[in-house]
C-alpha cells in the first residue's frame, strides 16, 4: 500500500471530493494494476494525459474498492496537481472524507494538509493552528512518521517566528529520525537547519550544512533540494561579503524558484541580489530587485523582517533624485509593511534593525504630501477640500439616519416580540449541495443555536465545522444562503441576540460594565463586543439599556395612572 512520502519547503497534498465517473474499457485495465504501479507511474511520467488517466484509475479503483485510505492517497494524488484557487476547497473536502473514517491517523494526516496550504500561502497563524489540530490526533497513534511530519512543519513556524534555537531542536530530531529512513524529508530538514543557523547569524555552520546537503543529494541520487541549498548558499554570501559570488549563485537559482511558485523564496532572492548589487555600489541594478520584493509583497502580502531594509534603501535613493511621489509611495510602504510585520512576527519586532522609526516616517510622510500639495493650484486644493467635507458630511449623516433606523426597528421587534434571528427563504436546489447535506447542516446549525454553542470564544468556520463533521465549504455556503450573512456576522450576530435578551428580561445585566458583558457573550475583547453590538443594534450597549429603562418607567406610570384613575 502507498504511503505519501513527500515532505517539501512548501509542500502541498490536496484532497477533494470527486464525483464518480463511467469507467472505459481501458481504465478498467489500469485499474487492475497495483496502486504502487500506478503511483509510480503518475510520478514518473511526462505525459499529461496519461498522467490524468493514472490519477482517474488510481481514485476509482479506490472507490470502487471502498479502501478508504487508498481513497485519501488517491485525492493527494489528484489534487497535487490542482490549481491554486481550488486548494482549500480539495484539502477541506479531505478532511470530511478522513473524519468519516474515525482514523486518527488519516484524520491527523488530513489537518497536517490543510496546513500545508496555509503555509504554502505564508499564513504562518493558521497553518500552526492546523498543525497543533495535526499533532491531537496523531500523539493517539503510532505513526512516528507522521508525527515527525507536524515536527517538522511546527519547526518551520518557529523559524518564521524568529524563535531559532527552539526550531533547530525540531529540524536535529527530524534529520535523526529521516537520515535512514527517507530522503527527501532528510534534506528538506538539513536544509532548514542551514537556514536557521543563518538568522542567528552563524554562516560558517550553515554553509556546513549545505554543503552537507549537497553531498547527501549525490549519494542518494535525489536532487531535488538542489535548488534551495544553493539559494541558501546565495544569502550566506552576501552576509560573507562575497558579492560578487552570491550575485552569481542567486542568479542562477531563483528562476528556478519562481517557476515553482515559491514566491517567499523568490522574493528573499530578489533582495539579497539587489542588496549585493547595493554593496557593490550600483544602484541601478539593485532597485529593480527591491521592486520585485515590493510587488510580491503587494501581490501575496508576502515580507520578511530582513527584507523590509529595501523599502529604506528605495526611500533614500528616491530622496536623493528627489523624486516626492515615488519616495512618498514606499514611504506609505514601508508603514504598511511594518504594520504587517508586528503582527506576524510579534518576536521580532524589537529586534529588527530599523533605519527609519514609525514617528520618522509618517514625519516624512507629512513632510512630502504637504510639499505636493503646495504644488497644486489653491482653487482645486479648496474644492477638493470642501468636496470631501461635503461627502464625509452626508456620509455620516446616511450613517446615523441608518443607526436609527436599525435601533428603531430592534426595540419594536423586541416590543412585539418577534424572533430576531430569521431563516431567509431559499431554494437548496441553488447551492448545488445534497439536499440531504444541506438538510443535516441545518439541523445541526438550529442545535447549534438553540444549545448556545455561539457562546464559546473564539469560535470561526473551521472550529464550527470540525464539531459538525462538516465540510468548512459547505457549511460557509449553508449559512450564507439561509441565514443571509457570513459566518462571522452570523457568530456574532447570535451572541449580541443572546446579550439583547439578558437586557430584556434580567435588569441586572443593565449594570454590567462592558468587559463582562463581553466574557459573557464569548468575545475575545470589548472592543469586538462593541462594535458587534453597534454593527447589530445601531447604538452603543449603554444607550441600547437607557431606552430600555425609559420604555419601562413610561409603561409602569402609565399602568399606575390607570390603576389610580
Amino acid at each position: 500500500m502507498y504511503v505519501p512520502t513527500y515532505v517539501a519547503v512548501c509542500v502541498f497534498s490536496f484532497f477533494a471530493v470527486l464525483p464518480q465517473q463511467r469507467t472505459k474499457k481501458g481504465s478498467d485495465t489500469i485499474m487492475h494494476k497495483s496502486y504502487d504501479v500506478l503511483f509510480d507511474t503518475i510520478r514518473t511520467t511526462k505525459d499529461p494525459t496519461r498522467e490524468q488517466r493514472y490519477l482517474k484509475a488510481f481514485l476509482l479503483k479506490a472507490q470502487q474498492e471502498n479502501n478508504v485510505e487508498e481513497i485519501v492517497n488517491g485525492y493527494k494524488n489528484y489534487l497535487h496537481h490542482s490549481e491554486e484557487r481550488l486548494r482549500h476547497t480539495y484539502a477541506d473536502s479531505m478532511i470530511h472524507v478522513a473524519r468519516k473514517s474515525g482514523d486518527s491517523a488519516l484524520i491527523g494526516s488530513a489537518y497536517l494538509t490543510k496546513g500545508f496550504v496555509y503555509y504554502g500561502e505564508k499564513d504562518h497563524t493558521s497553518a500552526l493552528d492546523h498543525y497543533i489540530m495535526a499533532y491531537d490526533y496523531l500523539k493517539h497513534t503510532d505513526d512516528a512518521y507522521q508525527k515527525h511530519k507536524v515536527q517538522y512543519m511546527i519547526g518551520h513556524i518557529k523559524y518564521y517566528l524568529g524563535y531559532y534555537e527552539e526550531a533547530i531542536r525540531l529540524f536535529q530530531d527530524c534529520i535523526a529520525y529521516y537520515q535512514d529512513r527517507n530522503t527527501r524529508p532528510y534534506l528538506n530538514s538539513l536544509h532548514s537547519l542551514g537556514l536557521c543557523y543563518n538568522r542567528m547569524g552563524n554562516y560558517g555552520l550553515s554553509s556546513e550544512t549545505n554543503a552537507r546537503g549537497l553531498e547527501e543529494a549525490d549519494r542518494s541520487g535525489n536532487h531535488s533540494m538542489d535548488v534551495y541549498f544553493k539559494h541558501s548558499e546565495g544569502v550566506n554570501h552576501y552576509f560573507r561579503e562575497n558579492y560578487k559570488l552570491a550575485i552569481e549563485t542567486l542568479e542562477e537559482v531563483v528562476p528556478q524558484i519562481a517557476d515553482k511558485g515559491d514566491f517567499g523564496n523568490e522574493s528573499v532572492g530578489y533582495f539579497y541580489l539587489g542588496r549585493s548589487y547595493w554593496a557593490l555600489k550600483q544602484p541601478d541594478r539593485a532597485i529593480p530587485y527591491f521592486k520585485k520584493v515590493d510587488k510580491i509583497f503587494n501581490e501575496r502580502d508576502y515580507l520578511r523582517p530582513d527584507l523590509r531594509e529595501g523599502y529604506e534603501l528605495l526611500i533614500d535613493h528616491y530622496e536623493e533624485l528627489g523624486n516626492n511621489e515615488t519616495q512618498l509611495y514606499y514611504i506609505k510602504q514601508l508603514l504598511k509593511a511594518d504594520k504587517s510585520l508586528a503582527k506576524t512576527y510579534r518576536y521580532l519586532s524589537g529586534q529588527i534593525h530599523r533605519e527609519y522609526t514609525e514617528r520618522e516616517l509618517l514625519q516624512k510622510e507629512s513632510k512630502i504630501e504637504e510639499l505636493l500639495a503646495e504644488n497644486e493650484a489653491s482653487d482645486l486644493r479648496w474644492g477638493l477640500a470642501t468636496g470631501l467635507l461635503v461627502i464625509a458630511a452626508f456620509v455620516l449623516v446616511y450613517r446615523r439616519r441608518m443607526d436609527k433606523r436599525k435601533f428603531k426597528k430592534l426595540m419594536q421587534e423586541i416590543k412585539d416580540g418577534v424572533p430576531r434571528a430569521k431563516v431567509v427563504e431559499a431554494k437548496p436546489e441553488a447551492l448545488e449541495i445534497n439536499p440531504v447535506v444541506a438538510e443535516d447542516l441545518l439541523k445541526q446549525l438550529q442545535k447549534f443555536e438553540e444549545g448556545r454553542g455561539f457562546l464559546k470564544e473564539d469560535l470561526n468556520l473551521v472550529k464550527l465545522a470540525a464539531s459538525f463533521n462538516a465540510n468548512n465549504k459547505y457549511l460557509s455556503k449553508i449559512i450564507t444562503h439561509y441565514k443571509g450573512k457570513g459566518i462571522v456576522e452570523y457568530i456574532n450576530d447570535l451572541k449580541i441576540d443572546y446579550i439583547i435578551e439578558l437586557f430584556t428580561h434580567q435588569r441586572i445585566y443593565r449594570k454590567y460594565n462592558y468587559n463582562s458583558l463581553s466574557k459573557e457573550a464569548g468575545f475575545s475583547s470589548v472592543q469586538r463586543f462593541v462594535r458587534a453590538f453597534k454593527h447589530r443594534t445601531g447604538s452603543s450597549p449603554a444607550n441600547f439599556c437607557r431606552v430600555l429603562d425609559e420604555q419601562e418607567a413610561y409603561q409602569e406610570g402609565g399602568s399606575e395612572a390607570l390603576s389610580n384613575a
